[in-house]
């Protein structure tokens, strides 16, 4: 088991504590995790709850057009877009 000697810090009106790169990486922790803090009898508990949020950025660069359909009105244009 990973352990480290951390300082608990002063965040806005609330109190942080950074975790290192190397039990980030053992317990699977990634930018924009979701995680669970609690209070249980033997300290502060934190833990993953599901799958990280992906930016728009992410999003995007996982989307195949063959794979998802592709365009959505791929007749073309009809209505007020015809020109």
């Amino acid at each position: 088991m990973a352990k480290a000697i951390l300082t608990v810090q002063q965040w806005g009106n609330s109190l942080a504590v950074r975790i290192p790169a190397a039990i980030a990486r053992s317990a699977r922790f990634t930018v924009g995790q979701p995680v669970e803090v609690s209070l249980q009898d033997e300290g502060v508990v934190v833990k993953c709850i599901g799958a990280p949020k992906l930016s728009l950025a992410q999003k995007l660069e996982a989307f195949d057009p063959a794979r998802h359909g592709g365009e959505a009105m791929a007749s073309g244009p009809v209505g007020v877009e015809v020109v």
